[in-house]
């Protein structure tokens, strides 16, 4: 898969299974995650996204190597895959998103300032705690937070 792959919106793959959101909820069109190392939180809600049926993308500031192991583990147990490996964000991805979601990693002081610029008309920061060095019960709990915040959008 080469980069601009990598930066698309896509789309549930066909046999993965959706979960139900509650009646009377809307259909965002694309949402972008963002988070500084996109290891954990943003990839989390990226695949909580995909399975509400959102067109989900996530992106760090300062991609990481690897997701997360634990997070790895954490949405397997629910039945979730990591949509992918961490991507570093561009101002493609921002410019295609309707909406940009930040995890509570102070985003604004890493991202250049026209950056930021981009993002700020469609800014919103969740403020979730990292699960990067967390046992897996704290991990879990962070998932869960982030699985309620994505129901939330959808409520919006």
């Amino acid at each position: 898969m080469d980069v601009l792959q990598d930066c698309e919106f896509e789309s549930l793959q066909p046999n993965q299974s959706r979960l139900q959101p509650e009646r009377g909820t809307i259909l965002l069109k694309r949402v972008l995650f963002v988070c500084v190392e996109n290891a954990g939180r943003s990839q989390m809600a990226e695949a909580f996204g995909r399975a509400y049926g959102i067109e989900a993308a996530s992106a760090g500031t300062v991609p990481a190597e690897k997701v997360n192991p634990t997070v790895v583990q954490v949405m397997r147990e629910r039945g979730l895959s990591i949509p992918g490996k961490p991507k570093v964000l561009t101002n493609e991805m921002i410019d295609s998103a309707d909406l940009v979601v930040t995890m509570g990693c102070s985003v604004q002081e890493i991202c250049p300032r026209p950056m930021v610029e981009r993002m700020e008309k469609k800014l919103v920061d969740w403020g979730i705690e990292d699960p990067k060095g967390k046992p897996i019960e704290e991990v879990r709990k962070i998932a869960s937070e982030i699985e309620n915040q994505v129901v939330d959008l959808l409520k919006k």
